[in-house]
């Protein structure tokens, strides 16, 4: 009838969970530039989300699964819908870069 009711939801984890993770997934962060830059989660690739939007085949493989984050959670939410709808297997990180406890890279 609707098809909003019918769509599954988007696979989620929580920011603090992620650090025993790192390194073992593909993380991918969707943020601009220079946001990437003023700090990020470890093993995180910055793929823009208008890059990763109009792109998509040329930044993901859908053989396997990626953990998409940004700064707060809203984009990487947008993201993960998207691309779940396009057949990725996507994984939103809730709570974003902003919520992360850990040490940054820069």
């Amino acid at each position: 009838m609707f098809k909003f009711f019918s769509k599954q939801s988007t696979k989620a984890i929580d920011v603090k969970e992620i650090d025993a993770l790192l390194g073992k997934i593909n993380l991918i962060d969707i943020r601009e530039p220079n946001e990437y830059r003023s700090g990020h989660l470890p093993t995180a690739k910055n793929v823009p989300m208008n890059n990763i939007l109009s792109e998509t085949e040329k930044y993901l493989d859908k053989s396997k699964e990626y953990h998409i984050i940004c700064q707060s959670g809203a984009r990487s939410s947008r993201t993960c819908g998207i691309l779940k709808d396009k057949g990725f297997n996507i994984i939103n990180v809730t709570g974003g870069t902003g919520r992360y406890n850990g040490k940054l890279e820069r």
